[in-house]
């Protein structure tokens, strides 16, 4: 069974920087579309980046120039860099992972497996 466990939330100021990893276990992270997502208190979950299998990434307007997706195949491990954080990037992030070799930040609903997710809390 596919797990997903994320960890490197924490609670900073405006402007400053975090890295977010989601350790996979149970199957390889090269045979799956990953992506992050994240829901704030009273508002929509929204798809913040992804990156298919062969490495190509794709993000949200919402966080485009500010965030970075990545992988590491051989440590089955996938992050996201947080830069000049605001206030509205504060929610929970969750890694998931879909079954094949591409995927949208469209559809929660789309991915296979889940993380339970990590909190980022930006506020001055």
């Amino acid at each position: 069974q596919v797990r997903l466990l994320e960890s490197g939330g924490g609670s900073l100021q405006p402007g400053g920087s975090l890295r977010l990893s989601c350790a996979v276990s149970g199957d390889t992270i090269s045979r799956y579309c990953m992506a992050w997502f994240r829901q704030a208190p009273g508002k929509e979950r929204e798809g913040v980046a992804k990156i298919n299998t062969v490495g190509d990434p794709g993000y949200a307007d919402s966080v485009k120039g500010r965030f970075t997706i990545s992988k590491d195949n051989v440590k089955n491990t996938l992050y996201l860099q947080m830069s000049s954080l605001k206030p509205e990037d504060n929610a929970m992030y969750y890694c998931v992972a879909r079954s094949a070799s591409y995927c949208y930040l469209a559809s929660w609903y789309q991915y296979n497996y889940r993380g339970q997710g990590t909190q980022v809390t930006v506020s001055s």
